[in-house]
């Protein structure tokens, strides 16, 4: 009698249960959030400590000075990087007599025409040098022998070996306790082409290289303004690649720029292969599943960003830029909104909004309703139902999971797979396996439309990260509905909501304009009213003149 009663109650104690949980959880949530920031902090404290000391003892270290001597020098440089056979060390005499002279470089990182042409052609055939003293021959070869457009004399033995290894040449004189480095960087690189990740229907179709001068260029030719600004760095301790901040100066805020420079600078890794590095090392809250910095092979998605008053991060040997403060509504823009009129651009906007939350909250609203609330369907459609999942040994969270991961692996291996290869895999694996699975009783014919509505829907996201974030969290979506249903969707849906009102990205709230309030900034957030109406930048970025038309 006693287990019946229970039972009898269980429904019951089911609303109590979530009820209670409704209550506690969003409270839970806001309190770790609080907590987490300050841990975090005292994390970046550390590591700035420890990049301070780091860089304390550089300072303490006294550069090493060249010799006036030629061999010295040259065996200075030998023992730091002459154990590769990549690295040529070519000795020659200026004029048919015995003032000796060498050049230094990387074989494949130089144009060796450029090289021939402009240095050592010119040296080897002029006897004017030999008159007077070595001083003056050394303002001789800068001045008038060297026609090479960029000369840099250089004292440091260490930034001599950094300037050879980043694709310049080195000039050693006998006599003289300096190099002259010069710009004959010409090693092989991609062409202009369209984004691979970012296509459009209209609009430009050159997208950023690897080549780090390629992509500046790309966004010079866009923005003629004088104020254009680039601060460049060196990240990684051995790879020393070339990073560059972007800004437009009396623009964008300075507080924002001093703070991307001060996160740049706090980097300390060997070597940062690809932006994605940037990206985690720079970030606000490396906890949470949305990206808190916007990438893009897109250069007019970057010059849109400049104008807005945002900060854009290159870095040499990636095609991806970085773009600093992003918000979620950003995430879900693309470029071809504004280059097409008003009203198909909003329709646009609208059904991209639309497809998040098809992707978000379709499985988990089936799950739901199929195990708890089959009163909320209708009579028809759940005969329907029914009569399909008749045979089906699983329960409707175990379907699910099975046809959601099923997707996700063909996705992950059409990618994989070379491009042709991974068509037919993406298409016909999924039909053949979705078919199979329903004539085998595995899946009902609903879930294989939800799945497939739900796979199209996350295809929708114009950024690639925002669709993963959403990906991940469909997942718990799924499980919260399999254990509380309709209580469980809200209630996740709730500890999302505050996550992303407690988020933010160099300073800016990550839900802005959505909260904080800022009507102004309404304008272009899901309909995007038409250009003449948008005459001010948007207020969230504080920038120094709001003004843009």
């Amino acid at each position: 009698m006693v287990w019946q009663r229970l039972v009898a109650l269980l429904p019951e104690l089911k609303i109590w249960i979530g009820a209670l949980i409704s209550f506690l959880l969003p409270y839970s949530i806001s309190k770790i959030s609080q907590v987490l920031p300050s841990g975090k902090n005292q994390l970046y404290k550390r590591f700035s400590n420890r990049r301070a000391t780091s860089d304390k003892k550089k300072a303490d270290q006294q550069e090493l000075k060249f010799n006036r001597r030629l061999q010295p020098n040259l065996e200075t440089i030998k023992e730091a990087i002459g154990h590769s056979p990549d690295v040529i060390f070519r000795e020659f005499k200026i004029g048919y007599s015995e003032w000796k002279v060498a050049v230094v470089y990387v074989d494949g990182l130089i144009d060796k025409d450029t090289l021939h042409t402009h240095v050592t052609e010119p040296l080897t055939h002029n006897r004017a040098l030999l008159e007077g003293t070595i001083e003056r021959a050394k303002r001789s070869i800068l001045d008038h022998i060297i026609t090479s457009t960029q000369v840099q004399e250089v004292t440091d033995v260490n930034q001599c070996i950094l300037e050879v290894l980043s694709g310049n040449a080195a000039l050693f004189l006998d006599g003289v306790d300096t190099c002259l480095v010069l710009g004959t960087t010409g090693w092989e690189s991609r062409s202009v082409d369209e984004p691979v990740t970012e296509a459009l229907v209209r609009g430009p179709r050159d997208g950023f290289v690897e080549t780090l001068r390629s992509n500046t260029a790309l966004l010079r030719r866009r923005i003629k303004d004088p104020n254009f600004t680039m601060v460049n760095y060196k990240v990684g301790r051995r790879s020393k690649k070339d990073l560059s901040v972007i800004y437009i100066r009396g623009l964008t805020n300075e507080e924002l720029v001093d703070e991307v420079k001060r996160r740049v600078e706090r980097i300390d890794i060997d070597d940062v292969p690809e932006s994605g590095y940037v990206e985690q090392l720079i970030e606000d809250n490396y906890l949470s599943p949305f990206p808190q910095v916007q990438n893009t092979e897109r250069p007019d998605r970057v010059v849109s960003a400049l104008m807005e008053g945002r900060v854009a991060l290159l870095l040499d040997g990636t095609p991806f830029a970085l773009i600093v403060p992003v918000t979620f509504p950003m995430l879900m823009t693309s470029p071809e909104d504004y280059y097409e009129r008003w009203m198909p651009g909003s329709l646009i906007r609208i059904m991209r909004y639309f497809a998040a939350f098809m992707a978000l909250f379709l499985p988990a609203l089936y799950i739901a309703l199929i195990s708890y609330h089959h009163g909320l369907i209708p009579t028809k459609l759940v005969l329907s139902v029914a009569s399909g999942r008749e045979g089906v040994p699983f329960p409707s969270i175990i379907e699910a999971l099975i046809m959601e991961v099923t997707i996700e692996v063909l996705r992950e291996a059409g990618v994989r797979l070379p491009k042709p290869v991974g068509q037919a895999i993406g298409i016909v694996g999924g039909l053949v396996i979705g078919q199979a699975a329903v004539q085998a009783g595995i899946v009902s014919p609903i879930m294989v439309i939800v799945v497939a509505l739900t796979a199209i829907s996350s295809f929708a996201f114009p950024q690639y990260g925002a669709g993963i974030a959403i990906r991940m969290l469909r997942f718990g979506m799924m499980l919260a509905a399999a254990v509380l249903g309709l209580y469980g969707i809200i209630l996740f849906y709730v500890v999302i909501n505050v996550h992303l009102v407690k988020l933010k990205s160099f300073g800016v709230n990550y839900l802005s304009p959505f909260t904080p309030y800022r009507v102004a900034d309404w304008k272009d957030l899901i309909i995007r009213l038409p250009l003449m109406f948008m005459k001010e930048r948007p207020e969230m970025n504080k920038t120094q003149n709001r003004r843009r038309q």
